[in-house]
């Protein structure tokens, strides 16, 4: 089965062109090697690909005749993804809370007391 039509079927892409892209750019290796769409995945075969800034890790248990329901890729399957990876997503999601792009104007009067509030020093502290 071809690697594009596997992620596809095992629903790891919403559409079969998506997972066709996917391979285009480079995102998908099977077994250590950047592959084209047309690439053939037999059982055993280890694919890492990058989806949504997460480095997924499956090892292909068996070919499925078509795309398959949510309750049985398991079957077709093994995730052995690290744990890290998606602790490592969660942790890119708070900092983008927190960023401010540069030019996107004047800041709002909760940017401003934060500001204030990083400057400003206790007057007990100051020593004359």
């Amino acid at each position: 089965m071809r690697v594009d039509k596997y992620l596809w079927c095992i629903r790891y892409c919403k559409t079969r062109s998506i997972a066709t892209n996917a391979c285009k750019k480079g995102h998908v290796k099977v077994n250590g090697q950047v592959v084209k769409p047309s690439r053939e995945v037999y059982p055993t075969d280890k694919i890492d690909f990058r989806k949504d800034q997460i480095n997924y890790q499956i090892v292909v248990n068996d070919l499925p005749e078509s795309r398959v329901g949510a309750k049985l890729v398991d079957i077709y399957r093994t995730d052995v993804t690290p744990k890290e990876a998606f602790e490592a997503k969660d942790m890119l999601k708070y900092s983008k809370d927190y960023y401010r792009k540069k030019g996107v104007g004047r800041p709002t009067k909760k940017d401003r007391r934060d500001i204030d509030d990083f400057y400003d020093t206790p007057e007990e502290d100051i020593q004359i």
